[in-house]
């Protein structure tokens, strides 16, 4: 059996120090970085928007993300981020280890409630936003938390952790359980996510995808696109025009060879398909901008 596709999304950076798994950092987009692509880690994540507004992708699920929003990340769920058109986005990345607060030993609170919560059991919406009843409280709590890591006074340790406790305590409050039904159908289209990393070099139909997923095509479509926020045959046409920019970066391969190692047996179609995503052609995005020196006379 192939390695699944959803593990060559982890990163393997270690976000948190060993001494108090627990970090925060400011980040800009693009100034910093064009996006985030899609990964996952195993530690929770708390986005917090600072300034502007952004795209933010939670388990194949997109949202339009503005300042004061709180998205949710927990271990092991798929998420990227990326700018909305041209505007600029500030937010804070919160990372901690789950085992900051998931005890070791028998706990029923861990059991019974954190657990279920980081494992996935539950389920709410990713992002909390002024909408939510319980916003004003987790937002003043993230507050706390900021002025005690920057003042860092002996001891803040505890009172993050104790903080963190009231801050999940606020959503276990507030969660729904996820249908079983819905559930499961979350897990059948990740399964076609897999299913496009490791064959999107070979032909794939709309039926075909949708059997591997026990859906009709139609069902299919439909719950992919709610899912994702576009239809799987542009989904696919991306994907594999991303494997291709990538080889065009990085090998010498021609570029009929890269067209049919990624699932295009038409070269003009293949072509202006990549002219319509990255404004050029596949031979001037391959070849590197000339330098002032060398187009001076």
């Amino acid at each position: 059996m192939q390695p699944s596709a959803y593990f060559r999304y982890q990163e393997e950076k270690q976000h948190t120090p060993e001494n108090f798994p627990y970090n925060t950092y400011l980040c800009t987009i693009p100034m910093d970085f064009p996006a985030v692509s899609l990964h996952w880690h195993n530690e929770a994540e708390l986005i917090v928007i600072q300034k502007g507004e952004g795209l933010v992708r939670v388990d194949f699920r997109q949202y339009t993300v503005k300042a004061g929003d709180i998205v949710f990340v927990f271990p092991g769920q798929l998420h990227s981020i990326a700018q909305k058109s041209s505007a600029i986005m500030e937010y804070e990345n919160i990372l901690f280890q789950p085992g900051l607060l998931l005890s070791p030993e028998e706990d029923p609170c861990c059991t019974g409630f954190l657990a279920a919560l980081f494992a996935d059991g539950c389920r709410m919406g990713a992002v909390c936003d002024r909408s939510w009843p319980v916003y004003p409280a987790v937002s003043a709590l993230l507050r706390q938390i900021d002025a005690l890591c920057d003042s860092k006074p002996c001891g803040y340790q505890v009172a993050v952790k104790g903080l963190l406790f009231q801050l999940f305590y606020q959503l276990i409050a507030e969660r729904t359980q996820l249908p079983g039904k819905e559930k499961q159908s979350q897990e059948r289209l990740k399964s076609a996510l897999r299913y496009v990393a490791e064959h999107y070099a070979e032909p794939i139909s709309v039926p075909e995808i949708a059997a591997y997923c026990y859906y009709s095509p139609s069902y299919f479509m439909k719950a992919f696109k709610r899912a994702t926020g576009m239809p799987f045959v542009q989904y696919l046409k991306h994907y594999r025009l991303e494997k291709a920019a990538a080889l065009l970066r990085e090998t010498n391969r021609t570029i009929l060879e890269i067209a049919m190692e990624t699932g295009f047996d038409n070269l003009s179609y293949f072509t202006r398909s990549f002219k319509e995503k990255y404004g050029i052609s596949p031979g001037k995005f391959r070849t590197p901008p000339k330098t002032e020196a060398e187009t001076a006379p």
